[in-house]
């Protein structure tokens, strides 16, 4: 074998090693993270802030102003 050839046999191995675990800890880490939670979008009426909360909340109070809100819907 050309020397050529076993130096780049050596890199797709190396790269092909490595894409393997990247694609084995993305796996692990949805499979064992926490879920993510749904929040719902809320927009202040007084002050303009775009925020987020809970999805089991109806109305939240705005973090810049303290006017209570309902939920923003697109």
């Amino acid at each position: 074998m050309r020397l050529e050839k076993l130096i780049c046999a050596y890199v797709i191995s190396l790269l092909a090693g490595l894409a393997v675990l990247v694609i084995y800890s993305e796996i692990r880490s949805r499979r064992f993270g926490p879920a993510r939670k749904q929040d719902r979008i809320f927009r202040c009426e007084r002050c303009g802030s775009v925020y987020t909360d809970d999805a089991d909340v109806a109305r939240s109070r705005c973090a810049q102003c303290g006017t209570l809100n309902e939920p923003f819907e697109f």
